[in-house]
């Protein structure tokens, strides 16, 4: 079993309490980007609601670079519930080079990308983006993605519109995990149930968010190391 211990870094309230010698945080994932125009139709890439480079993030990016130093592994998300991916299918070629371009300008921070699909698209482009940022950064280049749990429990439409099934057969071994939102059954029988789909336990991460019973999840995840 590999162990991941992931945090998600969005707030911005500063993550110094993670940043020690001895952490146990394996992997950052800092969100979100999102792409649109501005008034003048001029097409952006945003983290969050602001140029990736603007002076609010200078602190940030500061904590990305302890991070870094302390070997934990930078994830840039792209999308969430503020949406990204029918922007960026809509215009691919203009979009797509503006986050080669930031994840160029940032290469030596970032070690991936999570794409947190929440909004319909099809499987054959985002099978086209798994393929292309391959083709672009290689295959150490990290992607992950976050399906809630029920898409990764059965073989459903997430809120992507597409099976995820259907994406692990065709692109699967390029995924690195699934960090899966398990915001409402945390527990060892959805881990099972999720295993038992047929997804690698190595490529399955259980996220929660922090109004969950965090002793109880503790609890979970000792008995899924157990069994």
């Amino acid at each position: 079993m590999i162990n991941r211990i992931i945090y998600y870094y969005q707030t911005f309230n500063g993550i110094q309490s993670i940043l020690t010698q001895n952490t146990k945080v394996t992997h950052i994932h800092l969100a979100s980007i999102h792409f649109g125009t501005d008034e003048n139709n001029n097409p952006y890439v945003h983290l969050n609601n602001n140029n990736p480079n603007d002076k609010i993030f200078d602190s940030v990016w500061e904590d990305i670079k302890k991070a870094k130093q302390l070997g934990i592994k930078i994830i840039l998300m792209i999308g969430g519930a503020g949406g990204a991916f029918q922007d960026l299918f809509s215009n691919f070629d203009t979009y797509y080079s503006l986050l080669k371009e930031l994840l160029l300008e940032k290469k030596d921070l970032i070690d991936g990308v999570d794409l947190d699909i929440e909004e319909q698209v099809s499987l054959e482009n985002v099978e086209h983006l798994i393929l292309q940022i391959k083709k672009d950064f290689g295959n150490s280049f990290i992607i992950t993605l976050a399906p809630v749990q029920s898409s990764i429990e059965n073989d459903v439409q997430g809120m992507g519109g597409f099976v995820y099934k259907d994406l692990y057969n065709k692109c699967g071994n390029l995924i690195e995990y699934f960090n899966v939102q398990c915001y409402y059954d945390y527990s060892l029988n959805s881990y099972k149930q999720m295993i038992k789909n047929g997804y690698p336990e190595e490529k399955i991460v259980m996220g929660s968010i922090s109004s969950q019973n965090f002793n109880s999840n503790l609890e979970v995840l000792k008995e899924i190391v157990q069994n």
